[in-house]
């Protein structure tokens, strides 16, 4: 039975913290929208990392962590989220009804994902650089539901900056693929408003 959660689009704010990978794509595991193909570097894919916390003031609060895939469909480059923990069966069953995000729950700490299973990752964040303003911007998921690609606009509002960051996948757990591995780039994206969803 699923848990109630809020129709789209969710209204939501918080605090994220991304690490970016080169990753080989024999390595990675996805479930791809259809009409859709990673991304290629040669043959790596590019594959993020999000640490995000949904604070009060949003239709939700909770904690999440998830890895995404760059992926194409001609010229059009976009994230599709390829596994993702939340603390909240409401944000779980909203996010697999109504966008096709894959949400399975998890346990969290300070940058730290276990399930009963073991634990997922752990990480650190250092912020370094922030722009002093908030900046607007928008991007769009897409991921696979009830057959079909569904493409998912988000927008968002938030300062911006890069961070120093540690991300360290548990070698025996899901994101294994990323255990050992380092991030090229880490940037944050603070006290955002986002609206994720179409409405």
């Amino acid at each position: 039975m699923s848990e109630a959660y809020p129709p789209e689009p969710w209204l939501l704010r918080g605090d994220l913290h991304t690490s970016v990978f080169l990753v080989p794509l024999a390595d990675v595991r996805v479930d791809l929208p259809p009409g859709w193909r990673p991304m290629r570097l040669g043959r790596f894919g590019v594959v993020g990392t999000a640490w995000v916390s949904y604070r009060p003031g949003g239709v939700l609060a909770y904690e999440e962590l998830m890895s995404t895939l760059l992926v194409r469909r001609g010229w059009r480059v976009l994230p599709t989220i390829t596994q993702i923990w939340v603390d909240s069966p409401s944000s779980r069953d909203g996010g697999r009804e109504l966008w096709g995000i894959p949400k399975q729950l998890a346990k969290f700490g300070a940058f730290l994902a276990t399930t009963d299973d073991g634990p997922i990752a752990a990480g650190s964040v250092q912020p370094r650089i922030t722009l002093p303003w908030r900046l607007p911007g928008g991007f769009a998921v897409v991921q696979r539901l009830t057959g079909s690609a569904k493409v998912t606009p988000v927008r968002f509002r938030a300062l911006v900056g890069l961070s120093r960051s540690t991300f360290a996948a548990d070698p025996s757990g899901p994101l294994a693929f990323l255990a050992g591995r380092r991030a090229f780039l880490s940037f944050s994206v603070i006290d955002f408003r986002m609206i994720f969803g179409r409405g």
